[in-house]
């Protein structure tokens, strides 16, 4: 079943679609992290400004100067010992769409332990969208019976996968990270 969703997911990626499916946080909508007309797709949906970026989600820490130019070594031990799923804006992002890289050029990454998005990750060999599945404004759902059908019916594909979980699940602690080690939270 795994399998099957990661490979009908892939095809819908591929094909330049964005999809909504569950992370290890909260549902999330995503697409290629290089493609920036589903980027753009997202953004429409969402109703959201292009001016607040979305994050990218990978599969491992061993990615990361893939890209970002110069990774904080304190950037590796933040993600090896947080208690719970971390995002991480660093500058210097590279080699994504510069419809996801804020103004001053960073990018938020965070490294999913999610079997269904590592899979897919890994599959893609590319760096996937995560933004949280809702309109713009309106609170982040915390489980999938609380996605708006205006997102469901607006994506290319829903992955069935967790849908029936009733977990409350949260969005992931935010740090912004200086390449000097430098940081500061922005959500907790």
């Amino acid at each position: 079943m795994l399998k099957d969703e990661v490979a009908k997911a892939l095809k819908v990626i591929q094909e330049g679609g964005i999809i909504l499916y569950p992370t290890d946080t909260i549902w999330g909508i995503g697409c290629d992290a290089t493609n920036t007309e589903a980027i753009k797709k997202i953004y429409q949906l969402k109703q959201r400004s292009e001016a607040k970026s979305m994050l990218v989600l990978l599969d491992t820490d061993a990615k990361l100067p893939s890209y970002i130019s110069e990774v904080p070594d304190l950037a590796y031990d933040l993600i090896e010992f947080a208690e719970n799923p971390l995002t991480l804006i660093m500058p210097g992002a590279k080699n994504i769409s510069s419809a996801i890289i804020g103004e001053d050029g960073s990018v938020g990454i965070r490294i999913s332990s999610h079997p269904f998005c590592q899979q897919l990750i890994q599959r893609m060999r590319k760096p996937l969208v995560s933004t949280s599945a809702n309109i713009s404004g309106k609170p982040s759902p915390q489980y999938f019976g609380q996605i708006d059908a205006e997102i469901i019916n607006g994506v290319d594909y829903v992955v069935d996968l967790d849908q029936h979980s009733m977990e409350i699940k949260n969005p992931s602690t935010i740090m912004k990270l200086a390449p000097d080690g430098r940081f500061e939270f922005i959500r907790r």
